[in-house]
């Protein structure tokens, strides 16, 4: 990392993590939002909407009808957030930075006036603000991973701090709730994150690149503000050179990229042929190589027994995650007696606990980085793959946040209101290790040029799961048959980590052979 554009880089960071946190993931401070919505009276009938404004009863009256309305907007939202990640995801692929960047600036922009211009009498257009607003969101968070390749060997704690981000931004609707409560309208906290939009656009053009951020990174790598400087300062002739240095160096980060990819699918005896040794040998590890390469299809990996396992793993934990956000406020509101007060204050202990999401997240990809290394020590003294031992890594990670999350279950199902608090930090925790134990799975047991395809699969195919959560709420979410279903299937996801183990066993245990 060249030291002369280090405070670009830095500033990129601190705004792409300022940005990640302030607008993202905002949808997942639903539960906040939701009792704004509630208190102003969107979808209540005429008569509770007079009750809400003008009585002063401890608790608004109980409406199946109006938390059924709330519950298919969220549904809708988080199926939008996860689903659009695939096309999205092809639009920066193929569309680059800039263009990504605009798409999100417009649908987020949108989106928030929709709700600040919304009243009770026109609140059916919150199916369409909230959804856009997902979405726009998610794009934000794709186009800021990038700039984890800008800084080397710190990139994947990076990439984890910004997910962690993206968790935390939930706090932004406490925030409105908050205002709310000091009379402060729901209009103009929306009008305030459209005026912000002025930030991103500043932000797309000034710190941000035109393309890609590539990695490894060239020397002397530059964009955005320092970059148009530069093309005012050089000649022509100093321009075409820079293009054409920049071309060589893009073509050598390729080449050595594909050269560690085939190595990653080699064992440590395969690596270690050179050309002292007889030509058998070493066409031998190229012929490997090529049926690796053949067997390694994307078809292939999307109907491998590992992939459908990790895809029923993550949309499970995934569903009871949404069903909880979605359902919170009635599970609150019966534990509370419709105690307003009661309901409000453990509302904003909930999105406190969110915003610690930040903080959670680099654990989990510290404990998988640890144990990689330890099992990669393991397989050069046994001769195994070390793609296989990076694979055994996630296995602790797989089974920990199924765990997580079966004592999560397990709180959220037990009716008292003070245990809730042992239920939300659970759940940040939870959360925070679910999508970046995904994200490492994805990258270590399937061949990355397949990774963001595989991705964006996994979270769309995962989207349609999440859509079981309007049905079962339908039936309460405080029926104890949810509660006993979303158990049991929680805990056959600890059939996929033992498989991952039992798949990394044999080779672990297999002792090296001389030649």
């Amino acid at each position: 990392m060249a030291s002369r554009g280090l405070p670009l880089y830095l500033a990129t960071l601190l705004t792409g993590l300022l940005e990640c946190i302030g607008f993202a993931g905002v949808l997942f401070g639903w539960t906040s939002l939701l009792f704004v919505f509630k208190k102003e009276g969107y979808f209540a009938e005429p008569w509770e909407q007079n009750c809400s404004h003008s009585s002063n009863a401890t608790g608004p009256p109980d409406s199946k009808a109006q938390d059924e309305k709330f519950s298919l907007i969220f549904t809708l939202a988080s199926f939008m957030n996860n689903f659009m990640t695939f096309p999205t995801g092809y639009i920066f692929d193929r569309f680059k930075t800039t263009v990504a960047r605009l798409i999100a600036i417009f649908l987020y922009t949108c989106a928030t006036l929709i709700v600040a211009f919304t009243s009770a009498d026109s609140a059916l257009l919150l199916f369409l603000a909230m959804p856009m607003l997902a979405v726009g969101g998610i794009l934000f968070l794709i186009t800021n991973l990038q700039i984890g390749n800008l800084f080397g060997k710190h990139r994947s704690t990076i990439i984890t701090l910004y997910n962690g981000a993206f968790d935390s931004s939930s706090v932004v609707f406490l925030i409105i709730k908050l205002l709310h409560e000091r009379d402060i309208s729901l209009r103009a906290s929306f009008l305030f994150l459209s005026v912000c939009s002025v930030w991103h656009v500043g932000r797309t053009f000034f710190l941000m690149p035109r393309g890609h951020i590539p990695y490894p990174l060239p020397p002397n790598y530059s964009y955005g503000l320092a970059f148009v400087f530069q093309l005012r300062t050089r000649g022509s002739e100093g321009l075409c050179s820079r293009f054409g240095t920049r071309k060589e160096e893009k073509k050598t980060a390729e080449h050595e990229t594909k050269e560690l990819q085939s190595k990653e699918f080699l064992s440590p005896k395969e690596e270690n042929s050179g050309p002292g040794q007889p030509q058998e040998t070493q066409q031998e590890p190229q012929e490997q190589q090529q049926q690796q390469q053949e067997q390694c299809s994307f078809r292939s990996c999307v109907l491998s027994r590992r992939f459908v396992l990790h895809v029923v793993w993550l949309s499970t934990i995934q569903l009871w995650h949404y069903l909880f956000i979605g359902t919170l406020n009635s599970l609150l509101t019966s534990l509370a007696g419709n105690d307003s007060v009661q309901v409000s204050a453990f509302t904003n202990a909930f999105a406190i606990t969110q915003f610690f999401g930040v903080l959670c997240a680099p654990w989990n990809g510290l404990l998988m980085d640890r144990l990689k290394q330890k099992y990669q020590k393991e397989a050069k003294k046994t001769g195994s793959s070390s793609s296989t031992a990076a694979l055994c890594s996630t296995v602790p990670s797989l089974a920990l946040t199924s765990l997580l999350c079966l004592g999560f279950i397990l709180c959220a199902s037990i009716p008292v209101i003070q245990l809730q608090y042992a239920t939300f930090i659970l759940q940040v925790v939870s959360r925070s290790f679910l999508y970046g134990c995904n994200a490492a799975f994805l990258t270590l047991a399937f061949p990355s040029e397949h990774f963001g395809k595989l991705f964006g699969l996994v979270m769309a195919l995962s989207a349609v799961v999440s859509l079981l959560q309007f049905p079962l709420f339908k039936l309460s979410p405080q029926n104890i048959a949810v509660y006993v279903s979303m158990g049991l299937a929680i805990l056959l996801t600890l059939a996929h980590p033992f498989l991952v183990y039992r798949e990394c066993r044999p080779e672990k245990t297999k002792p090296s052979v001389t030649p």
